[in-house]
């Protein structure tokens, strides 16, 4: 069957119009850095997000129920990688060497970089506008938001489903902290209470490029205004600095 063939009787696809989406806001994250993000939602607890919402969305109305769902599915625009996509992709749980079709993976790199993310609803503040805080984000601060629909258990889970080439959550490290990082600690955990949770959660599951994984090297990415520096030796994550992040 032809492409042609294939579409509705009423669509030809030279006609496909060009859609036009707006975000309902920008998440604001810890993470300031595509590297170091979790890879999967919910998989750092203590990474929260807040979200608020533009005109005309910011209607208290337009929310009026949400929080009576404890989880909520955020549509969202990969927004680093818009316009670069690639058919085939190497997803970290294959080691970074082999390859896998584009829309058998959750890479950003997608022919329309829209992704999909399952968060907790902490929080509906209504005294202001809009203004929802979600925890387990595994989003860039920044984040491009069209869309928030409830998680619905009966309808979205499915005991049986087969997963493919990901075989069960990721491996976890244990993670350790330099004598130096720990001097450092201090001046910055004040201001960010979650911070050791929240780095032992994002460097257990070892945010490193699979095919580019060195113990020997110090990789380093922003979270909040800070700068982590760390190393993995294969066995466990070693935070080695904790430093102000430098200015843009």
């Amino acid at each position: 069957m032809s492409s042609a063939q294939s579409l509705p009787s009423d669509v030809r696809a030279a006609d496909w119009p060009a859609l036009s989406l707006r975000p309902i806001g920008y998440l604001a994250t810890p993470f300031r850095d595509r590297f170091g993000i979790p890879r999967q939602p919910r998989l750092a607890p203590h990474a929260c997000g807040t979200l608020r919402l533009l005109p005309p969305c910011d209607r208290i109305e337009a929310v009026r129920g949400l929080d009576a769902f404890s989880h909520v599915w955020l549509t969202f625009v990969f927004h680093r990688t818009a316009g670069r996509w690639s058919p085939t992709v190497r997803p970290p749980r294959l080691g970074g060497n082999r390859r896998v079709g584009v829309f058998a993976s959750r890479s950003p790199f997608r022919p329309n970089p829209l992704g999909l993310s399952l968060v907790e609803l902490r929080a509906l503040d209504t005294r202001d506008g809009v203004v929802l805080t979600f925890a387990g984000v595994d989003l860039l601060d920044g984040t491009p938001i069209l869309d928030i629909k409830p998680y619905l258990p009966f309808v979205d889970r499915e005991d049986e489903a087969r997963t493919g080439f990901v075989a069960g959550p990721p491996v976890r490290l244990p993670v350790d902290f330099s004598a130096r990082a720990l001097g450092q600690l201090p001046c910055h955990a004040e201001r960010w209470p979650d911070l050791v949770a929240l780095l032992d959660e994002v460097l257990a599951y070892d945010p490193r490029p699979a095919y580019a994984a060195d113990a020997l090297r110090i990789y380093g990415f922003r979270l909040y205004d800070l700068e982590i520096q760390w190393r993995c030796t294969g066995e466990r994550a070693i935070v080695e600095q904790i430093l102000p992040a430098p200015a843009d």
